[in-house]
């Protein structure tokens, strides 16, 4: 059973305009208290480094299963029970190691899935999507798919979705080679674009540093999360409307800085505050994204002219956000990284948490 967490809501809102820098005088209180109850339910715990979670479409009469990617190698498949899949070849370095996953549109006839990973290819670390053969609880006919990402302690990217038009989008750091992501021959720091069977790969964007989330609105736009800079230049976290064939400006400008040819974020963290932006997902006419560094659940509000309202929920109290999705019963399913040895692990860590959206109405 389910366990339910009660008395979660603590924290009163933040609500950041958009188009400030966010400071302590620009961050404003909300003024309603969130409600607690039942509408928060942890669903799986003691989970080690979970990185993406998908849904298996539900037999009838069945309740829906859950496909979780555990950073060190494994494929967990959670339904009333929980089963494991090693994947092989997976190098857990870092931040790399077993990160997206992804069903492929006809998954139901074909059983496909694909998973973006690190290995040890040749003594260098590279990343790469594969395909698998879904088939109980194991899997079979293994084909890459995208070859040739160079991979790194940090920055390694990861996120993989199916777009509405059908072909696989690929999310890839800069594997701490800032250059590559100007470099359109590398695929690095980059969001890339391919078929189902591997062929027709392309360059959708570039100049990305390492981003995180994909998610596509109701009009059928791509969205992106990406991380700013690291260490002493904290902050510049970034939420972007992509555009195929732009260049998002990594490592040439950052936060509200232009140049010509270049795109600059919807919104940007600014130079004080950092999100470190993960999973991301629409619903409602809002785009939510996971805080790893930002430690909250972030509701990015899309308003006329693309602008946003952005507000965090949670802050502080889950710990580390990476995985944000959408569930078959259209409620919120977050995963939390406090195991990645850069959060406070908390009793059950690592856990799946499910969450009803309609506390997020005002």
């Amino acid at each position: 059973a389910a366990l339910i967490i009660t008395g979660l809501y603590l924290n009163r809102s933040k609500i950041i305009r958009f188009g400030f820098r966010p400071t302590s005088t620009s961050v404003e209180e909300g003024t309603s208290q969130e409600k607690a109850g039942s509408d928060i339910e942890v669903i799986a715990q003691n989970l080690n480094i979970p990185w993406e979670i998908v849904f298996l479409p539900a037999r009838a009469g069945e309740a829906s299963e859950m496909l979780v990617t555990e950073r060190p190698g494994n494929l967990l498949k959670i339904g009333a029970s929980k089963e494991t899949i090693k994947i092989e070849g997976v190098a857990h370095i870092g931040e790399g190691g077993l990160l997206g996953l992804a069903l492929h549109p006809n998954f139901t006839r074909n059983g496909f899935l694909y998973l973006y990973l690190t290995s040890r290819e040749g003594g260098q670390v590279t990343n790469r999507v594969e395909r698998y053969r879904l088939e109980g609880n194991r899997l079979f006919d293994k084909k890459i798919i995208v070859a040739g990402i160079k991979g790194s302690a940090n920055h390694d990217g990861g996120r993989i979705r199916f777009g509405p038009d059908g072909f696989l989008y690929v999310t890839t750091g800069d594997a701490e080679q800032q250059n590559l992501a100007q470099d359109k021959i590398s695929l690095n720091g980059k969001i890339l674009r391919v078929k189902d069977d591997g062929t027709g790969l392309e360059i959708y964007s570039y100049g990305h540093r390492n981003p995180q989330g994909l998610a596509w609105d109701d009009k059928g736009r791509l969205w992106a999360t990406e991380h700013g800079p690291s260490g002493l230049q904290t902050g510049f976290d970034e939420l972007n409307l992509i555009q195929k064939g732009q260049n998002y400006g990594w490592p040439v400008i950052r936060g509200d800085q232009t140049k010509s040819g270049m795109v600059t974020p919807v919104i940007q963290s600014g130079s004080t505050d950092t999100w470190a932006p993960a999973g991301l997902v629409y619903l409602n006419g809002s785009l939510f994204f996971g805080g790893l560094r930002g430690e909250s659940l972030y509701r990015a509000e899309i308003l006329a002219g693309d602008k946003v309202n952005l507000k965090e929920h949670f802050k502080n109290e889950f710990g580390r956000i990476r995985a944000v999705v959408l569930g078959p019963d259209n409620y919120l399913y977050i995963s939390t990284s406090n195991t990645d040895g850069r959060g406070k692990v908390q009793t059950g860590d690592d856990k799946i948490i499910r969450i009803n959206p309609e506390i997020f109405k005002e």
